[in-house]
């Protein structure tokens, strides 16, 4: 619809000219006429080219007007892709209804490790690499998922492994209360469900957060998850759990992470026994969080000839986080129980790894930002963990069972070298207080948007 371009006040310009023009008395000298006729010409002249710059002016506007409109229809049309966003996906994902729909993210790491006692037996590896979407369906709806890269090549007669690290769709029902379904990650401790290598200092993730909790742990199953204005926050679940029957005493794995060993991470996971999570978390002061999870389920399914079908395992962690800004303070504990395992390691006599029926481990941890400028930062940081994967075992008769570890000791320092916020290069030095020839320095970069 074209817009009248005459202004109020250039209508009243014209008028006046055309009054003065027939204003001139019929006596005057033709000489005077001429020149006020001359002089009501230019004036029109520049009244025109006024005229005609509001109309360009006008079309222009009308033109940026159609683009915005048609540039905002296709940023709604179903599978748009937007710009790379700042931020990894995980559990807290938020995609902006307004500006995108979809949304893909990547972090991943490389490593260097050089024992200090064994040079020969320096290694470098693609530790991992991850791809991740985030598409919203709405202001209420969205899907989130993860896919994961191990040790640069995951095929047959490889180390490596590709996994679904995450899979759910998750749904606001009101302000501050959500639920999801899928392939998720438990929220215990802090790693867990923030895992990306800018996330967390030292260049491997920390033992306590990856032998006694098994990190990245993930189950299928419901969440409810809810936050209030007191800085509490919840998460409730009902999922898949883990499944003892794949126990193997011969083997070391069950040794460097018990849950690790017996993980199921979605995979034709048995689901005859199901398991319940909950955790809290408060931040009510600035700085400070403090927090707790609870994970419980049967983990023998009720396995015919299986000699521990109905074990339990519950597992249990309190975290507590200072950084009120330059200074980082940290501090965890967790343990877990498997009941009911006394007749199983009965049938495990002879093999070095039974089941333990404790594990526990914590670490305190403080770091401190002691340079940062517009583009890099520099942290140095100091962690002691104390740590044990086979703390105790069920009752067996005398000179049958295997005898409990002492717990490992292990001190970590080293530094945090950030690039902007999204590239850190780390270095550090690991002393291990049972067995000294695990002694390693290592090197990392690593990188998350």
């Amino acid at each position: 619809m074209k817009k009248n371009i005459f202004t109020k006040a250039a209508k009243v310009t014209i008028a006046a000219l055309i009054t003065g023009l027939f204003a001139v008395p019929v006596h005057a000298g033709e000489a005077e006429l001429l020149q006020k006729i001359e002089k009501l010409a230019a004036e029109l002249e520049a009244i025109k080219s006024e005229l005609a710059a509001t109309r360009k002016k006008t079309e222009v506007v009308e033109q940026k007007q159609e683009v915005m409109i048609s540039n905002a229809a296709k940023a709604q049309a179903p599978g748009a892709i937007a710009p790379l966003a700042s931020a990894p996906v995980n559990d807290s994902v938020r995609v902006a209804p307004q500006t995108a729909q979809t949304v893909i993210s990547s972090y991943g790491e490389i490593n260097y490790t050089r024992p200090r006692e064994a040079s020969n037996q320096a290694q470098t590896d693609v530790g991992r690499a991850v791809i991740g979407i985030a598409h919203r369906f709405n202001e209420k709806t969205k899907m989130v998922a993860e896919f994961e890269w191990e040790h640069a090549i995951a095929s047959k007669g490889d180390d490596g492994e590709a996994a679904v690290e995450q899979l759910y769709v998750e749904h606001e029902i009101k302000p501050g209360l959500s639920g999801k379904a899928g392939l998720f990650l438990i929220p215990a401790g802090f790693l867990n469900t923030s895992h990306e290598p800018t996330a967390y200092y030292g260049v491997h993730r920390n033992f306590v957060e990856t032998a006694i909790i098994p990190s990245t742990w993930r189950e299928v199953g419901l969440g409810l998850s809810g936050s209030h204005d007191n800085g509490l926050s919840w998460d409730l679940g009902l999922t898949t759990g883990f499944n003892l029957t794949k126990w193997d005493a011969s083997s070391g794995d069950g040794r460097e992470s018990p849950l690790g060993a017996i993980h199921q991470e979605g995979q034709f996971a048995k689901s005859r026994d199901l398991s319940v999570h909950g955790a809290v978390n408060w931040r009510g002061v600035p700085g400070l969080l403090l927090g707790g999870s609870v994970f419980t389920g049967k983990i023998g399914h009720a396995t015919t000839d299986f000699a521990a079908n109905d074990a339990r395992l519950t597992l249990w962690d309190l975290h507590a986080r200072y950084n009120p800004g330059k200074l980082d303070l940290t501090a965890l504990y967790a343990r877990g129980t498997i009941s009911n395992t006394g007749d199983l390691n009965l049938t495990f006599v002879g093999q070095p790894n039974p089941v333990p029926s404790a594990f526990a481990g914590w670490y305190v941890q403080g770091a401190y930002q002691l340079w940062k400028n517009e583009d890099y930062s520099l942290t140095p940081f100091l962690r002691y963990e104390q740590f044990n994967t086979a703390k105790s075992y069920a009752f067996v008769p005398l000179g049958l069972g295997v005898d409990a570890s002492p717990d490992e000791k292990v001190m970590t320092f080293g530094a945090s070298f950030k690039i902007g916020e999204g590239v850190v290069l780390k270095a550090d030095y690991q002393k291990f207080k049972q067995d000294s020839s695990r002694d390693r320095f290592n090197l990392g970069a690593g990188y998350s948007f």
